[in-house]
């Protein structure tokens, strides 16, 4: 799937680079993609970067520039995020070590895969209980127990919060985070 630059912080808008900047003899690495789809003017492109990520890139146009390759970074809070995918597309071109893609902290990782797993849980049938068995490895409770633990207020919040990313919070994943 490929995401729109204004909903995937991380995409790279390419364009010819400024002739100013054209100073340089060394030759422009070749950009070769997975995945290419042209759509109203533009053509988005997937670039496998390696280790399992990738980054998206986008030309304005459906021919690419003749002249060197830029990348095109907005001076608003966005332009940090896609620095960072810069520095990961250049690190790839130029066969150096490719920095991890901040987005999500591990511990935000593993909350993602904590809903996921009560959510699927929860459609097949199972018990806020019993998914709380599976998620958090405790064993079975009694109602009184069950009542009070905090493993039945943190399955509520998974299943809550999974919800939410289903019916389109999930595109907060695409966004980097900002710091203040």
């Amino acid at each position: 799937m490929i995401w729109l630059p204004q909903d995937d912080t991380s995409t790279i808008v390419l364009g010819a680079q400024p002739d100013i900047l054209s100073t340089s003899a060394d030759r422009q690495p070749t950009i070769d993609t997975t995945t290419s789809v042209d759509a109203d003017g533009e053509t988005f492109l997937v670039f496998d970067l390696g280790n399992g990520q990738r980054v998206e890139l986008v030309y304005p146009s459906k021919t690419r520039p003749a002249k060197p390759l830029g990348a095109f970074i907005p001076l608003n809070l966005e332009g940090f995020g896609r620095i960072e995918s810069v520095a990961r597309l250049l690190a790839a071109l130029h066969g150096r070590a490719i920095p991890p893609d901040t987005r999500l902290t591990r511990q935000q990782r593993a909350r993602l895969c904590r809903m996921l797993q009560a959510f699927d849980g929860y459609r097949h049938g199972a018990t806020q209980q019993e998914i709380a068995q599976v998620v958090f490895r405790i064993d079975p409770l009694g109602r009184d127990d069950w009542q009070a633990s905090s493993a039945r207020h943190a399955i509520k919040s998974l299943l809550r919060d999974a919800r939410s990313m289903i019916a389109g919070g999930y595109r907060t994943l695409l966004r980097h985070r900002r710091q203040s």
